[in-house]
């Protein structure tokens, strides 16, 4: 948790970095005939020409990129069939809140802007779910449904968690500088995602840490909806998975789905 917020804070200083592009002008004199006249030429453009004198050729609308952006870290947690209150058969789920956490960011993207305010972009990025467990339980690997045993030790810590490859579709709204050059954001959209794997981590006394990758009944595939809104680069952001956060019938009980909100950094 201390190494994801490092990171979410020296990100959020680079997203500061503001690349200007410079503009040569150069002064020159001209003598037509008997009389002198002054031009200026701005980036090889001459003002005061018609527009046929000059040619500029147009930046493209189109994009694609390595980036570092829509770093999210928050709270996840969980609707069971539509209610906060998990019910007897995810109660083995049931976890510390202000442990059990979301974070992400995207490295990936391609999109077209079709003017100053409004942009769509496809992007990549990964996605970590880290229940922090308050039973004293260990999730078994290779089973048809998710399962559990009870343990006779004291875990002071008992982490279960899931990894995806996010692929968000963004639709970007954008507002004009304000008087600081900064403007506010909205993007929202679908998101789907694909299981890299699951993990468990426990840390105790009697077994010091031991960790153990499966992918613990988690469902392959999952998709949803996301929202963001912020100001300079800093906002929030929540995300709702439509399907179950198990695959079908290895979950306790259907209608069990995910939802994580928190801060975000990057637009």
């Amino acid at each position: 948790m201390k190494a994801y917020l490092f990171t979410l804070l020296l990100a959020a200083g680079s997203l500061t970095s503001i690349a200007q592009d410079s503009l040569a002008v150069d002064t020159t004199t001209v003598k037509e005939s008997s009389k002198a006249k002054k031009s200026i030429k701005v980036v090889g453009v001459e003002i005061g020409k018609s527009k046929s004198d000059s040619i500029r050729k147009p930046s493209s609308k189109f994009s694609f990129q390595l980036t570092f952006s829509r770093i999210d870290l928050g709270l996840a947690t969980f609707l069971d069939r539509g209610s906060y209150t998990l019910s007897e058969e995810n109660s083995f789920l049931e976890n510390q809140q202000f442990k059990t956490n979301n974070f992400g960011f995207e490295f990936l993207q391609t999109g077209y802007r079709f003017n100053s305010y409004f942009k769509i972009y496809l992007a990549a990025g990964l996605d970590w779910n880290h229940i922090r467990l308050k039973r004293d339980i260990t999730i078994l690997p290779d089973e048809p449904k998710i399962s559990y045993k009870e343990e006779d030790i004291d875990f002071k810590k008992n982490r279960f968690s899931s990894n995806y490859l996010r692929i968000p579709l963004s639709f970007q709204f954008r507002s004009k500088d304000d008087g600081r050059g900064n403007k506010v954001y909205f993007v929202a959209g679908p998101e789907v995602g694909f299981l890299i794997t699951g993990k468990t981590k426990q840390v105790s006394k009697e077994m010091g840490k031991v960790k153990f990758k499966d992918d613990f009944n988690f469902n392959p595939f999952r998709y949803g909806a996301f929202a963001r809104a912020g100001y300079n680069g800093v906002g929030f952001y929540v995300k709702y998975y439509a399907n179950d956060v198990f695959a079908d019938n290895q979950g306790l009980t259907k209608d069990f789905k995910n939802l994580n909100f928190g801060l975000t950094v990057g637009f």
